[in-house]
């Protein structure tokens, strides 16, 4: 699913490379020097209040957003449905179906150079590639990078790493026998996607807690200050780049090795180029999965009449899956504006935010009928929770196979449940959006 760590704010500059081949982007690397040079050059930071008028100064990170943002968009698509905000230097957000479509799939006008709305933009010499391929990748380069994972992500390679990720799941909930009360985000949704993806890129399952953190700092904290971001950033490369030194040298049995290994064109990808594509795996593999698991036992625990009727007849849980991935998408991403642009009488400058709310346009009675309900038998059901055009998540096989072994053990282990406390449930700011609390009465 998708969602891709952005670097930290640095100067802006001109003149991007063509938009075929990247620069020799070895000058790029990020240092503590040009790091702390950026945040010293950077201007001073305004301080973010709540939020009262969404449709003139909207923040995803606000507090109303947070714990319950789909009245907001419902009022927002009624009233203002592309609203914007000068907020990390601009930003707009559209929340029809069919604004989020098309503004998705206009590579021309819009770059996927930075998808995570933060104060700052990574520098243009990163372009084409951005700063975590192929997510942040532009056409026409975006095809090649993104070929290069087709192939561990294909329902065959995925289906590999089913029985790992079961005994897995049944060993997690082992360790909760004889509780009557459990945390279903912190004890157990948490845990699968950091597993899969520590073993396909051959990183120690021990550094679980490490991985979490990233995600934390890069994804949820982007209105923090800059200096606490450029040290998550630095943290995340200064772990990253040792391990993909080492399969330089000695190449083992895994993704980073692979990606070592692989080409573009006929050119070799740079050390830089796997870092960057590692750490999106990395961060976007974790919690957007681990999101989406969380969010589909919160709902089976709030709706005992769907849980029931999935306990009874198992094989509706593939289509109640399709229908948590609609009604609770995790992801949300973002575009900058390429060039001065006027988009449906907005007039969207270059280098502002477009804040794609695939949440937004999956709950459009436009697109869906009821939209607000969640319908476990809905069928057909063309959802945006894996994304809109060329940048649909590629990862959408390995993310469907963990939410459905996750929910099958699950459910076997614990037919009944229910909330242990409603108003204690915390959910996750930010781009992704899942809970992050999820304390459940099991019997």
């Amino acid at each position: 699913m998708p969602a891709a760590p952005e670097p930290p704010p640095t100067p802006a500059t001109t003149g991007a490379p063509a938009a075929g081949r990247p620069v020799d982007d070895s000058d790029l690397v990020p240092t503590r020097e040009r790091l702390a040079a950026a945040v010293a050059e950077a201007p001073p930071e305004e301080e973010y209040g709540p939020v009262h008028d969404f449709a003139t100064d909207f923040d995803h990170t606000d507090e109303a957003w947070v714990a319950d943002p789909y009245p907001i968009w419902d009022e927002l698509r009624e009233t203002c449905p592309i609203a914007h905000t000068e907020r990390y230097g601009g930003a707009w957000l559209p929340t029809r179906h069919a604004d989020v479509s098309a503004i998705a799939n206009d590579t021309e006008n819009f770059t996927s150079r930075s998808v995570v709305v933060s104060r700052g933009r990574p520098p243009i010499e990163l372009a084409p590639a951005g700063i975590a391929p192929p997510i942040t990748s532009d056409p026409p380069f975006h095809a090649a990078a993104r070929r290069l994972l087709l192939s561990v992500m294909s329902p065959k390679a995925v289906a590999d790493l089913e029985p790992s990720t079961r005994a897995y799941c049944r060993e997690l909930i082992a360790a909760m026998e004889g509780r009557d009360v459990v945390d279903a985000a912190v004890e157990y949704a948490q845990h699968i996607p950091v597993r899969v993806i520590a073993n396909m890129l051959g990183l120690p399952e021990s550094d679980g807690d490490r991985f979490r953190g990233f995600v934390h700092g890069i994804l949820e904290g982007v209105s923090k200050p800059l200096e606490e971001r450029v040290e998550v950033f630095l943290e995340l490369f200064e772990y990253l780049t040792p391990q993909v030194e080492a399969r330089q040298a000695e190449p083992r049995d895994d993704l980073i090795s692979m990606l070592i290994a692989s080409e573009i064109d006929g050119e070799p990808i740079t050390p830089f180029h796997v870092t960057r594509t590692v750490a999106l795996l990395l961060i976007a593999g974790i919690d957007t999965t681990w999101s989406a698991i969380g969010a589909s036992i919160w709902h089976l625990a709030d709706h005992p009449d769907d849980r029931e009727r999935i306990v009874r007849d198992p094989a509706l849980l593939p289509t109640a899956i399709e229908e948590f991935l609609r009604a609770y998408a995790p992801v949300t991403m973002a575009r900058l504006v390429r060039d001065d642009f006027e988009y449906e009488g907005c007039p969207m400058k270059a280098e502002e935010w477009v804040l794609l709310s695939f949440p937004a346009a999956n709950r459009d009675p436009e697109a869906f009928d009821r939209p607000d309900e969640v319908l476990i038998e809905r069928a057909p059901n063309r959802h945006a929770a894996f994304g809109l055009g060329a940048h649909r998540c590629a990862g959408s096989h390995l993310a469907r196979m963990e939410i459905r072994v996750a929910l099958e053990e699950w459910l076997a282990a614990f037919p009944s449940f229910r909330l242990a406390d409603p108003d204690a449930v915390r959910w996750s700011a930010g781009q992704v959006r899942g809970p992050r609390a999820l304390a459940v009465e099991v019997s």
